[in-house]
């Protein structure tokens, strides 16, 4: 059974660019918001998420803080963020995230990251 990665961006460019990536080799969940994220998690096994920072109402840290509380969760996190900003992705690792990706990214390397995620299994 193929893994299944949770997508939460709330650009449908980029959520559509990264099913295109992934498609092949994972089964890929898609959510436009962090309150859709959390609605996934409590009805759908999900092995990895690839999470944006920068999200209107509720962003990337903040999803990642409400996940870790509610659920509990082991899932390998990896951040996917447009922003520059150094604190972001420091916070990201502080709360346990796996890795970060800046966007744009190269299709080769989300692959890679997602891939040594699994391996670590």
């Amino acid at each position: 059974m193929a893994k299944r990665i949770l997508v939460v961006d709330d650009d449908t460019m980029n959520l559509k660019r990264t099913e295109m990536i992934l498609g092949k080799q994972y089964d890929v969940v898609l959510v436009e918001s962090g309150e859709a994220a959390l609605r996934k998690l409590r009805i759908e096994k999900i092995d990895l998420i690839l999470l944006d920072i920068a999200m209107p109402e509720m962003d990337g840290i903040e999803t990642f803080e409400r996940m870790k509380r509610e659920f509990d969760i082991k899932i390998p996190v990896i951040f996917l963020t447009a922003s520059g900003y150094e604190d972001d992705v420091r916070t990201a690792i502080e709360l346990g995230a796996v890795n970060y990706l800046k966007k744009p990214f190269f299709p080769q390397e989300l692959l890679k990251r997602v891939a040594k995620e699994f391996e670590k299994e």
